[in-house]
C-alpha cells in the first residue's frame, strides 16, 4: 500500500497590521462618505446657482414686458423670490462658493438694470428726488472704493437696515398704481440715506463681522 505523505507545515501566522495600515483602514469608510458628501454639495451648488441664473433670465425677460403689466409683475416677483431662495439654499446646505457670490452679484446688476430701463422713462420724478438718489449712489460708490482700498477686495455690508432698504426698493413698483411716487420715493430715499451713512461707518471702522466679499 502506498503511504500518503501529509505535510505538517502550517501557514505562517498573519502579521500584525502596522499603525499606518490600521489608520488607513479606519479612514477608508469616512473617505467614502466624504466623497459622497462632495457629490451632494456639487448638486446643491448647481441648484443654488440655477436659482440665481433664473433671476438673470427674469431680468432679461422684463426688458420685453410692458411696464407694470401682469407679465412684468410676474417676472419681477419671480426674480425677487429667487434672490431670497438662492442664498437660503446655499446657507442651509453650507454650499456657498466664491463663484456663487459672483453670479449673485451679476444677477443683481442685470435685474436692477432691467427694472431701471423699463420704469425710469415712465416715472415722473421731481429733480430733487433724482439728485437725492444720485447722492445716495455716490455714497455707495465711495464706500465700495474705500473698502477696496483698505481690504483689497470688493465688499458689501450686510446690515438690517440695508436689507430693509432692499425690501422697500423691491416693493416700490407694486405701490406705483396706488400711491404717488413722490411720497414713496421720499421715504425710500430717507431709509437708503441712513443705510448708506451707516455703511460708511462700518467700512471706516473695519467691522469685519458686518462685511462679506462679493468677488
Amino acid at each position: 500500500m502506498e503511504a500518503k505523505i501529509v505535510s505538517s507545515t502550517r501557514p505562517p501566522p498573519a502579521s500584525t497590521p502596522t499603525a499606518a495600515q490600521t489608520e488607513s483602514r479606519e479612514n477608508f469608510v469616512p473617505m467614502i462618505y466624504r466623497n459622497h458628501g462632495a457629490d451632494r454639495n456639487m448638486t446643491v451648488i448647481n441648484l443654488a446657482n440655477g436659482i440665481t441664473i433664473l433671476r438673470i433670465l427674469c431680468g432679461l425677460a422684463l426688458v420685453f414686458c410692458a411696464p407694470l403689466s401682469l407679465p412684468f409683475y410676474a417676472f419681477y416677483t419671480a426674480a425677487g423670490l429667487s434672490d431670497i431662495l438662492d442664498g437660503l439654499v446655499a446657507r442651509k446646505t453650507n454650499t456657498a462658493t466664491e463663484f456663487g457670490a459672483k453670479l449673485d452679484a451679476l444677477a443683481d446688476i442685470v435685474f436692477a438694470a432691467a427694472v431701471l430701463i423699463k420704469l425710469l422713462p415712465h416715472l415722473e420724478l421731481p429733480l430733487w428726488i433724482i439728485i437725492w438718489v444720485g447722492v445716495i449712489a455716490l455714497i455707495k460708490v465711495v464706500n465700495i472704493v474705500i473698502g477696496f482700498v483698505r481690504h483689497h477686495t470688493l465688499t458689501a455690508v450686510h446690515s438690517v437696515i440695508n436689507k430693509v432698504t432692499g425690501a422697500l426698493v423691491f416693493m416700490l413698483p407694486f405701490t406705483l398704481p396706488i400711491i404717488n411716487i413722490r411720497y414713496t420715493a421720499s421715504f425710500v430715499c430717507l431709509v437708503a440715506t441712513v443705510a448708506a451713512i451707516m455703511e460708511s461707518r462700518t467700512v471706516f471702522q473695519n467691522k469685519n463681522q458686518d462685511r462679506r466679499k462679493i468677488t
